[in-house]
């Protein structure tokens, strides 16, 4: 395929190197921040702001400061945060049901009984969570795998793909109870992707993602989950038979989305 005269401009990186580039943002922050967080702290849980300070922020600054330094060198400022390819305005009925979902599902009571800081901390921590891994998959992500040629049903195949394998690092600390989240990631990354298309920008499904994390993780705050993590499963499962309805009016055969 060749190259268009924005590509031709930047550097490139084949898919190869987005691969270990992901091998190590992924090594990166799963064990720096063991340096600063106790062994005993469960995945996606926290229950005092030391846990979200020591934990969330770490990791997530970590991979922030991978994703710009990776952006900054390759020169994909654009290609990454804007999205020139717009689907058509019905699409955004998944990040507004993923927003609903997150202004039903939020666990208010348990965040009241937390306090206002520990509260705007977490807040700060999920959406930090969302520009983190946003950045690398579907900002560095969709732009390797678009600069190789690859077909925009095919990008968005393999970049939800990798984001969901990507979790199967829990594995380690969470053991098998952690492949259905790599499926559940998997799909959901899918969803951000087209976030990212119908708003034409990434930083919206940074946000809605960010969002999205916020209100799961409050659902397991305290000894047990909530009844409000179930409206996240549901939503999962109807955006899910959405997307699978609507896949051939986002992609339809007659026309090429690759850019």
């Amino acid at each position: 395929m060749t190259a268009t005269p924005e590509q031709a401009a930047r550097r490139q990186l084949p898919i190869w190197g987005f691969v270990l580039l992901v091998i190590g943002y992924l090594v990166a922050i799963q064990t720096i921040p063991r340096l600063t967080t106790p062994n005993d702290t469960e995945y996606a849980s926290f229950e005092t702001t030391a846990d979200i300070t020591r934990g969330l922020w770490v990791t997530t600054g970590i991979g922030i400061v991978i994703v710009l330094v990776a952006v900054g060198m390759l020169r994909w400022w654009r290609p990454v945060f804007v999205d020139d390819h717009r689907l058509p305005r019905w699409v955004w009925v998944f990040p507004i049901i993923l927003l609903v979902t997150v202004a039903a599902g939020t666990a208010y009571s348990r965040l009241a009984d937390k306090g206002i800081t520990f509260t705007i901390l977490l807040l700060i921590g999920a959406l930090a969570v969302g520009v983190s891994e946003e950045g690398m998959f579907r900002g560095l992500g969709v732009v390797a795998f678009r600069d190789a040629g690859y077909s925009e049903p095919m990008v968005a195949l393999w970049t939800s793909v990798i984001f969901g394998l990507a979790h199967a690092t829990n594995l380690f600390s969470e053991g098998l109870g952690a492949i259905p989240q790599v499926l559940i990631t998997a799909v959901a990354g899918y969803f951000f992707y087209l976030t990212r298309r119908v708003s034409g920008s990434l930083l919206v499904a940074m946000v809605v993602h960010g969002l999205w994390d916020f209100g799961l993780v409050t659902c397991t705050i305290g000894d047990t989950v909530s009844l409000g993590a179930s409206l996240f499963l549901l939503a999962d499962i109807v955006l899910a038979v959405i997307a699978i309805a609507t896949f051939r009016k986002v992609f339809p055969r007659q026309s090429s989305d690759a850019p």
